[in-house]
């Protein structure tokens, strides 16, 4: 985890209570960087997360919902491999 302090000084046990704020009221997520901005007797916390959700990419292919290909027979196979993939095209106007 990346720790900045703007604008002052924090000693290290109050930088370390501000993670463990953190941790608690986010204890699924992994902070990636944390800065603190002193601001007199405040401080602003700006953080971001680590993008380490977990996911299975569904396909739906001929009608069919799948995550991977391995219980597909020979036929279904050829039948994805040969299917025309399109593209998007993006326009900036």
């Amino acid at each position: 985890m990346k720790i900045n302090v703007v604008n002052g000084k924090l000693d290290e046990k109050e930088i370390e209570a501000y993670v463990k704020y953190l941790g608690e009221k986010f204890p699924d997520k992994e902070i990636a960087e944390l800065t603190l901005k002193v601001d007199g007797d405040f401080v602003d916390m700006n953080y971001t997360f680590y993008n380490n959700v977990p996911f299975e990419r569904i396909r739906r292919i001929t009608g069919y919902l799948v995550g991977t290909l391995d219980r597909f027979n020979d036929g279904k196979r050829a039948e994805e491999r040969d299917r025309v993939k399109h593209d998007v095209v993006m326009s900036t106007l």
